[in-house]
């Protein structure tokens, strides 16, 4: 299979396009000189997130015992793609958010730090991951989450992302992940 087979819904229309026509762009938001890439239109339309979540999982197809969701709009990626293919999902929350025993992962942001927690019990050690956000930007939330992931002795099976910022070089913070990105700009 190709990457244009992986990338086609059944309209026939490839995924990325289908991002691109209905993700909306809001200038100088949240911040002037900010162009803010808004998804939110690409999960209320039903076949759009559809074609989102089979491309999303198509390639790590039965590599993985369950899927993650980095908050919060991961949440939405990882519980469509746990339903879709009869796995678990796994939240992977902001510091002080989740009630038993957590594992926690420290990571940088443009000034100062976040945290990103785990429960301890939620996937068993050798337990394989698929872990998906809605945006690779820095790299940062999501090279927290697989190093998390990966403390826990689970093994990150792959990291996929509806849109990846060029730009910000996110990827290279994610070096040795087999990262999917369904549309890069």
């Amino acid at each position: 299979m190709n990457q244009s087979d992986l990338n086609q819904t059944t309209t026939a229309t490839p995924v990325d396009e289908l991002i691109k026509s209905l993700c909306a762009t809001i200038p100088d938001y949240p911040k002037p000189g900010v162009s803010f890439k808004d998804l939110t239109p690409v999960f209320a339309d039903g076949a759009a997130f559809g074609a989102v979540v089979d491309a999303l999982v198509g390639p790590f197809q039965g590599q993985f015992d369950a899927v993650a969701g980095v908050e919060a709009r991961g949440f939405l990626l990882a519980a469509a793609a746990a339903y879709a293919t009869g796995t678990g999902v796994i939240t992977v929350r902001k510091a002080g958010k989740l009630p038993r025993e957590v594992f926690s992962e420290d990571y940088a942001l443009e000034y100062g730090t976040a945290t990103l927690e785990l429960h301890t019990t939620d996937l068993a050690p050798g337990s394989r991951v698929l872990i998906l956000d809605d945006v690779l930007a820095t790299g940062g939330t999501l090279g927290a989450a697989a190093r998390l992931f990966e403390r826990c002795g689970i093994h990150v099976a792959g990291i996929g992302v509806v849109m990846e910022l060029d730009e910000l070089g996110g990827r290279t913070a994610l070096t040795g992940h087999n990262v999917r990105s369904l549309l890069r700009v």
